[in-house]
């Protein structure tokens, strides 16, 4: 690698060109032997870097007119939350009396470890208080949820825009 020693002369030559309005990288080639880089890091221990705009990028260029553009908007289904296994669960089974209105009996609360695929994986409380469990319910056959909460978590779009129903009205 070699270093560069800027001579008095070379320093000139540069504050000249600078002021001229030359690019670093101008400069660095009328110079020779020297990067752009070299040439910035010298202006930029000088203080030259106050030099006025070229006219060009003085003046905001006008921007082009676009035609007009008539677009045909497309309405498409809305679908919100996860639609993974949305795929048309409609279940319709009696509400387990057990878990309904989410009253889970302290017999079927299971902790996260307790948790198989016969039971319901359906988290009640918050998760950083000890009174945090799972419904552990029966689940239905390939789902990780009992009856009642399958409904919850698998609702049609068509239901979950509606207002939510009243609790013992079903």
């Amino acid at each position: 690698m070699t270093v560069l020693t800027w001579s008095d002369d070379r320093v000139e030559q540069l504050k000249k060109l600078w002021e001229a309005g030359l690019s670093a990288s101008q400069i660095a080639a009328e110079l020779g032997n020297v990067t752009r880089n070299a040439v910035i890091g010298k202006v930029h221990r000088l203080g030259l870097s106050g030099r006025a705009k070229s006219p060009s990028s003085a003046a905001p260029r006008p921007r082009k007119a676009r035609p007009a553009q008539h677009m045909m908007r497309v309405s498409r289904p809305i679908a919100r939350g996860n639609t993974a296994l949305a795929q048309a669960f409609e279940v319709e089974v009696e509400p387990d009396p057990i878990t309904y209105d989410n009253v889970v009996p302290m017999s079927q609360r299971l902790s996260l470890l307790e948790l198989n695929e016969a039971t319901c994986h359906w988290p009640v409380g918050d998760p950083s208080s000890p009174d945090f469990f799972f419904c552990g319910g029966k689940s239905l056959s390939g789902l990780p949820y009992c009856a009642q909460h399958s409904r919850v978590a698998y609702q049609p779009a068509a239901d979950r825009r509606r207002a939510p129903a009243k609790p013992g009205t079903r």
